[in-house]
């Protein structure tokens, strides 16, 4: 056997397999075979040939150092054959060794990514340059891209799927940020929650529209006979809600309109029907808008569960509808979930209506021992479920000490004493912690503790997501899976601890803390403080 350099895999003639194996098994791939087979392909071409023997060592490096180099070469190839043209490619990655690395480290890690890349070849000089990774963009300039495109386009459908499209493009551009290490966990929450707002936003204005077209518009007079429009309002609860979206969260909405009396103004052939009618038809529009599963993804999948009445309530409601309901029959969990609504599109003063309306029911109805104890029973109630299906210590959103932990007692600290201290109310986990601090309701140690945790679970929940735009919360329990996601979340190996054993070590240090805070909160009855 003679010796052979990197370069040789595509300048020699007719290496056999052990020399193959020789040269690429010190780069870590599993599959040498299908390793040499995709290099062989990206170097069909004699000119390609020549220009990937010059970066071949280089490409075979950075793949070495990403968890999968196998799903590395393998991206890598397909990418090749996507892009417009493999010279051009080739050369720019010469040129550009940095967006090597790069997209060698989303290639062997990120496969949802990976795939947005693939699909979408022209992506790749936009999203590792300096415009995309170094800043992020605000939610205004997100909303003035897509309205300007938007308005290009004249048929819903097509307003739809450039929705879609448009989604996974900035999910793409946020995405490698975090991956990169470009922006915190907080930033990222709150990109995704802005994109989130801008998305929904359109979608309201699409739907809008449309029901304009075949109905009119929704309007009452009043008592000297003069037509007023009705107004309409989504919003937002849970992560979306308070500004901590996931990758892949579902969005929590509820939709409300101003008045149940009334009907569209119908006009030139149009049809008048009823303002409910109206409402409920626009909704539904709305959900399913959001919910639909295209050729190009779907935009978001669109919770209504916590709406009053749940599944079996409609899905809009009129304000005095709301106002009813939670004067008469509103439950403490629907007191704790309301903590973080807001409104994210339509009619803005109805919003704020709305949360003006509901704030009795949130904070000024007594909580004490009886809401601590409840609150308790249902976190008990989903603990079980995670027994029941052995996941109790690998959920990060529902187990034991998670960040369902962390919610309640933010949560239930807020409806307890919010009534009389409104110092501590607001919508977003962090900045409430450091609230409740000040005000003495945790003890700084609590803060700090509940927060480097929620920072922790939340980044790794992320990641989790992030790998196959799967809504997910449960660490793998297969080791090489395990291994991955530790490595995406930075973990390196030590000498005496692998990344696995770090992580599966840090996850049970916080988990053990959190739930302890939490059983000083939800169980030491002789803590009157907390159940006066």
């Amino acid at each position: 056997m003679g010796t052979y350099m990197i370069k040789d895999l595509l300048l020699a003639r007719e290496l056999d397999f052990q020399e193959v194996a020789a040269l690429l098994r010190p780069f870590g791939f599993q599959d040498i075979k299908k390793a040499d087979t995709n290099i062989q392909l990206i170097a069909a071409e004699p000119e390609a040939r020549a220009l990937f023997a010059e970066i071949l060592e280089e490409c075979l490096r950075c793949f070495s150092l990403t968890p999968s180099p196998d799903l590395a070469m393998n991206h890598f190839e397909r990418f090749s054959r996507a892009s417009f043209g493999k010279i051009p490619f080739l050369s720019y990655l010469q040129k550009s060794p940095q967006t090597l690395w790069r997209l060698s480290q989303v290639f062997g890690s990120i496969p949802f990514f990976s795939e947005i890349l693939i699909r979408n070849p022209e992506y790749l000089y936009w999203v590792f340059s300096p415009e995309a990774l170094d800043q992020p963009k605000k939610r205004g300039v997100i909303s003035a891209e897509l309205s300007r495109a938007l308005r290009l386009l004249k048929a819903k459908e097509a307003r739809l799927d450039f929705l879609r499209i448009f989604k996974r493009k900035e999910i793409l551009r946020i995405g490698v940020r975090d991956f990169l290490g470009r922006s915190g966990i907080e930033e990222t929450l709150k990109a995704l929650s802005d994109l989130a707002d801008v998305l929904i936003r359109q979608a309201y204005w699409i739907c809008d529209k449309e029901m304009r077209r075949k109905y009119g518009i929704a309007r009452v007079k009043d008592d000297f006979g003069k037509n007023h429009p009705i107004g309409f309002t989504v919003l937002a609860l849970g992560k979306l809600g308070g500004r901590e979206l996931n990758f892949s969260s579902d969005v929590d909405l509820m939709y409300l309109y101003a008045l149940s009396t009334g009907e569209s103004s119908g006009g030139r052939g149009k049809k008048c029907i009823p303002t409910a009618v109206y409402f409920e038809k626009l909704s539904k529009e709305m959900t399913a808008a959001l919910n639909a599963t295209m050729e190009q993804g779907y935009v978001y999948r669109v919770d209504l569960r916590l709406r009053p009445e749940g599944k079996t309530g409609l899905i809009s409601i009129p304000f005095q509808g709301y106002r009813r309901y939670y004067a008469s029959r509103g439950e403490t969990w629907e007191r704790l979930s309301l903590v973080k609504v807001r409104p994210v599109a339509g009619n803005r003063l109805l919003g704020r209506r709305f949360l003006k309306m509901a704030e009795p029911f949130i904070y000024k109805k007594p909580f004490g021992l009886k809401g601590f104890e409840e609150v308790r029973r249902i976190k008990e109630r989903i603990e079980g479920e995670c027994s029941e299906m052995n996941q109790c210590l690998r959920d990060v959103k529902r187990g034991r000490g998670g960040i369902r932990e962390i919610e309640f007692i933010v949560q239930s600290l807020q409806v307890a004493f919010a009534g009389k201290n409104q110092k501590i109310r607001g919508i977003g986990t962090m900045g409430v912690l450091k609230k409740l601090g000040r005000s003495r309701y945790l003890s700084g140690e609590e803060v700090c503790l509940l927060s480097e945790a929620y920072l922790f679970f939340r980044d790794l929940e992320n990641k989790l997501q992030m790998v196959h735009d799967k809504q997910t919360h449960l660490i793998p329990t297969d080791p090489d899976d395990l291994r991955v996601t530790a490595l995406i979340m930075n973990y390196e190996d030590l000498d005496l601890s692998s990344v696995s054993t770090q992580l599966l070590k840090d996850h049970t240090r916080y988990t053990e803390r959190v739930h302890k805070i939490f059983r000083r909160v939800f169980y030491a009855k002789q803590n009157t403080a907390f159940h006066q």
